[in-house]
């Protein structure tokens, strides 16, 4: 018996990276998967990959009009939605003074506005399931502040409280459903190689330089990683968990590593 098993789950950003990880273990776990990007070749590879009860739709989070279709074609296809992994989202690198008015806004929409209709549309869905598990990707960006990230900052921040306020919602009404954020430290996902390592450059960051500086485990974590955390919370290992942060940073918010010897 996978640890998923007969789930019904919609992951957002599938694609790549942390959302292609959490598709691939909750298929493995048992789960029925509905993978859903802007990346079509990549959603439907991830799908393939992925084998067992997998199906790929087109999607931009941030329009409510793809909601109703996504959704009823999960119940169409697998007759239930027990769990939302509302996983896409963007990240843009700039001073807030030095930063447009349209970036902000094209931030804002995927990460906030995403979210925001993803919980939206699920939990409807998962009341008529009987509940589920709404999963919300942060970031340790919606833990403290970063410079050069003041904009993705506000965004993770954002979805962090609005998920804490959606679970006090749920379990208000007894409706069964849990949501908690996941908040990812430094991982090596290809997100990275759209980030210029210096202004001008087209190098791309090294996340794994980066992880050396400044994470106490002194590496970048894997998609993997976070995808480990995404199936325990969609489980029902983790039934008494709701308004809660799980946080996978390789030590990042606990502290810092000593400078000397100990």
């Amino acid at each position: 018996m996978g640890q998923v098993d007969g789930k019904v789950a919609i992951i957002t950003g599938g694609a790549s990276g942390i959302g292609a990880a959490c598709a691939t273990i909750l298929a493995r776990e048992g789960a029925k998967v509905v993978v859903t990007d802007l990346d079509d070749q990549g959603g439907r590879a991830v799908v393939d990959r992925a084998g067992g009860e997998a199906v790929f739709l087109h999607q931009d989070v941030s329009i409510e009009e793809s909601w109703p279709g996504v959704i009823e074609a999960t119940e169409r296809c697998f007759g239930r939605l027990d769990v939302m992994v509302a996983n896409a989202g963007i990240g843009i690198l700039c001073k807030a003074v030095e930063m447009s008015l349209a970036d902000w806004r094209r931030q804002t929409a995927v990460n906030l506005d995403g979210v925001f209709l993803s919980v939206k549309y699920a939990v409807p869905a998962m009341r008529r399931a009987g509940g589920g598990s709404i999963i919300i990707m942060s970031s340790v960006a919606g833990l403290r502040g970063s410079a050069g990230l003041a904009g993705y900052c506000a965004t993770k921040g954002g979805v962090r409280l609005f998920a804490k306020a959606v679970a006090m919602e749920c379990a208000a009404a007894d409706d069964g459903v849990r949501v908690n954020t996941v908040h990812p430290g430094v991982i090596d996902t290809p997100i990275w190689t759209k980030i210029p390592a210096n202004v001008g450059s087209n190098e791309p960051i090294d996340p794994n330089e980066i992880a050396k500086a400044g994470v106490p485990l002194r590496r970048a974590g894997q998609a993997q990683d976070i995808a480990n955390g995404v199936l325990f919370l969609a489980s029902d290992a983790s039934s008494y968990m709701t308004g809660a942060e799980l946080v996978i940073d390789g030590g990042m918010t606990g502290g810092a590593r000593p400078r000397w010897r100990l």
